[in-house]
Parts: structure tokens; C-alpha cells; sequence
């Protein structure tokens, strides 16, 4: 007689950052949505060390249930290198990557889970009718819009972190200790089949963003140039168009002095292009300097995040 197959090992992996107000509530859910989908779950939080209560709430979760797990960050990394820890702790045959702010719907897992079983490896949840502000909205389609132009994939605004993938997915991304490790852009070049589910966007528990204009600029910036070379190709570019752009203005000058027979002023022209070629000068190097920067940094082979506090692994 066949045996039975296991019901799949389900882990939600979840970057938790000045949250103490959305945590039980999430937990809650959590749990009633998982145990409905499989027997065989497990949570695992990654406190980025946000400085509140997160973490107490945390342990006694862990205490309570044993397939809770803790992570606990020895400083504040960043919600993508958080959320790498928790794909590497992670031990389930799907993963759910979710937000910690009850934005994504701990119910809509489910759907993600069926979709993914129509024989995708990664199921992306579409946000329908966002809840967040006028500014946050804009300011998120400029970052897609960006990554899209630099790594000429197309991102869809819509797409947050919220997502399932399979074990052979979670198994790839352990794979790549990049020092920028954007999840979004990682798995687009990895190439697995990919669906996009829509999901309601519900609107925040508690609290408020910790994403700050400033914030959403670093992190566009540290994409841009970890995953693109097209600065390069545009410095290129611009210098190559003001040379062609400074020689025929010379030849138009020296025409304009033969023909009229009169000097050359020039001064001011002359202070202006060299003001505006050495400005020219100065953004190549500094972009030149950037991808240094990178590559010495990739060249100390530093583990991408330490871990301070680990509980039920």
C-alpha cells in the first residue's frame, strides 16, 4: 500500500523592526492561517534590533509554541539583509517572505500556497488598492522604476516583499552572499518560473513606516550600483557627447573670430567649460569610486550579518 505523502513544511520568514504593536496580532493569525494550511509550519523572526520591546514579545512566542524561531541581529542591518537571515535559518519545502506591519495578510498565504502549486516556484503578491500615503506610493514607483532602468527588468510598483518560493529557490539565494542582497532583484536573475497573484493591501496595524525618503534614496543608490553598470556606460557616454560638444564650439569660435576679425573675449566661456568639464570629471570618479568601494568591500569576504540571539533552532 503507497504510503501517504507529508503535508509540505511551511516557513514564513518574517524581518521585525520597532513592530511591538503589530506582533501579537500577527502571531495570532499567523498561527490560525498556518495551521489550517499544514500541520507543519514554522515562523521565523528576525529582529533587526529596533530597540523597542520586539524581542520580548518574540521570546515568549517562542516559548510558548517551539516552532516559533528567533533570530536576533547583533545591530541593525537593514530589512533585506534581515530577511536574508531568515531565508538561511529557514528549514520548510515553500517559503513565505512577509512584512511585519499586517500590510500583507497572514490569510492570503493560502492562495499564495495554491497558485504556487499550479507548478510556479515563485508567487509574487500583487498589491490591490495600497494603503499607504500619497508619498509613500510615489516614492516606491520612482525606486521600481529605477531598478527596472538599471537592471532592464521590468518590476511591477505593485510588488512589495510579500511572496512564497520554493525550496530550490531558498536553496539558490543561500548560495549568493552578495553584500547588497535585494531580494526582488536577486530572484529575477535567477530565472525560475514566476506568477503574480493579486492580494488586498490592508492598511498598518500600528505605528508608521521606518522607510524614510532618506532611507528608500540609500537603499535606490546601493541597488543601482550593486546591481548595474550603466553609470559607467553614461559617464562614458556624457564625456564622450561634451567632447564632440567643446571641439565643434571651438571651431565655431575660431570661424566666428576669422570671419569678423575680432579677438577672442573667451574668459568667461573658459572659466564655465572648465567649472563644467571638471564637474564632469569629478561625477566619473566618484562613480568609478563607488564600484571600488564595492569591490573592496566584496573582497573582505565579511559575513553579510552576525547573529547575536538565536531561540528554538
Amino acid at each position: 500500500m503507497a504510503q501517504k505523502a507529508e503535508p509540505a513544511r511551511i516557513s514564513v520568514v518574517i524581518p521585525v523592526y520597532k513592530s511591538e504593536d503589530c506582533l501579537a496580532e500577527l502571531q495570532r493569525r499567523l498561527a490560525d492561517s498556518l495551521e489550517a494550511l499544514s500541520p507543519r509550519w514554522e515562523i521565523v523572526y528576525v529582529e533587526d534590533c529596533g530597540g523597542d520591546g520586539s524581542m520580548r514579545m518574540l521570546e515568549d512566542f517562542a516559548k510558548a509554541d517551539p516552532r516559533v524561531k528567533v533570530l536576533k541581529l547583533s545591530r541593525n542591518f537593514g530589512q533585506h539583509i534581515a530577511i536574508t537571515a531568515g531565508i538561511d535559518a529557514a528549514g520548510g519545502d515553500w517559503l513565505v517572505v512577509m512584512d511585519c506591519d499586517l500590510q500583507d495578510a497572514p490569510e492570503a498565504i493560502a492562495s499564495l500556497y495554491a497558485k504556487a502549486q499550479e507548478g510556479y516556484d515563485i508567487v509574487l503578491a500583487a498589491r490591490e488598492a495600497r494603503q499607504d500615503g500619497v508619498a509613500k506610493r510615489m516614492s516606491s514607483q520612482m525606486f521600481n522604476r529605477l531598478l527596472s532602468w538599471a537592471a532592464e527588468a521590468d518590476y511591477d510598483e505593485q510588488v512589495g516583499n510579500f511572496r512564497i518560493f520554493s525550496r530550490d529557490v531558498a536553496d539558490s539565494l543561500r548560495s549568493m552572499p552578495e553584500g547588497n542582497p535585494f531580494l526582488g532583484a536577486k530572484m529575477h536573475w535567477l530565472g525560475y518560473s514566476v506568477a503574480t497573484l493579486p492580494v488586498q493591501h490592508q492598511a498598518r496595524h500600528a505605528g508608521k513606516s521606518s522607510y524614510t525618503p532618506g532611507k528608500l534614496v540609500k537603499l535606490a543608490v546601493g541597488i543601482l550600483f550593486a546591481y548595474s553598470t550603466k553609470p559607467l556606460l553614461w559617464s562614458v557616454i556624457l564625456g564622450m557627447v561634451m567632447s564632440a560638444a567643446s571641439f565643434l564650439f571651438g571651431i565655431f569660435i575660431i570661424c566666428r573670430a576669422l570671419a569678423q576679425d575680432i579677438s577672442v573675449p573667451g574668459w568667461a566661456s573658459l572659466m564655465v567649460s572648465i567649472y563644467f568639464v571638471g564637474g564632469l570629471l569629478l561625477t566619473s570618479v566618484g562613480i568609478l569610486g563607488i564600484y571600488l568601494r564595492n569591490l573592496v568591500h566584496a573582497a573582505r569576504r565579511r559575513p553579510t550579518y552576525i547573529v547575536k540571539t538565536r531561540i528554538n533552532h
